[in-house]
């Protein structure tokens, strides 16, 4: 199931919360920040003990103070970078697997790359839309929910409007 909402991702109770990464795993700005914020500083600890993964790449950590149980950090881009279609789709698939690796039942995306990283929007909803509907659709997968949760009214928007544009169905 792909469920697509307006909210806060940092207060999803879910098995994971994606984060939209630098290489670096260094948490800054936007929705990184927002993870720091809320979660506290043991999970940029656990980024600085990973150290870097490669563009596209996907790490796992706790979730420090956060209602989820891990997060996974995505690396659309390197550090002070853009994020290009190869590194959202590889970031978004490699997070998706690793979900799997971890027997994870339920998962909450950003908009990966859509604020520092640049990528446009709609191209953001089409591309990870597309692979978590491939991704469920493939059999004997654990995740069960994939969750798009965005930030403001036009981004959930734009993600809707992807959805029925690939027909894609969303609860």
């Amino acid at each position: 199931m792909i469920r697509i909402l307006q909210g806060d991702l940092t207060a999803q109770a879910l098995d994971a919360i994606v984060n939209a990464a630098n290489t670096d795993l260094k948490l800054g700005s936007g929705v990184a920040g927002a993870i720091r914020k809320h979660g506290g500083p043991t999970i940029q600890q656990e980024c600085d003990a990973h150290g870097p993964v490669e563009l596209g790449g996907a790490a796992l950590t706790g979730a420090g103070g956060l209602p989820a149980k891990h997060v996974i950090h995505a690396a659309g881009m390197h550090l002070g970078g853009s994020v290009t279609t190869r590194s959202l789709t590889d970031a978004t698939r490699n997070s998706l697997d690793l979900a799997e690796r971890h027997k994870l039942v339920s998962l909450a995306f950003p908009a990966i790359g859509t604020g520092v990283g640049g990528y446009a929007l709609a191209d953001c909803a089409r591309v990870m839309l597309t692979l978590a509907d491939e991704h469920l659709r493939r059999p004997g997968v654990s995740l069960k929910e994939v969750r798009f949760v965005l930030f403001d009214a036009p981004a959930c928007e734009a993600f809707r409007q992807a959805a029925r544009e690939l027909g894609i169905e969303t609860a």
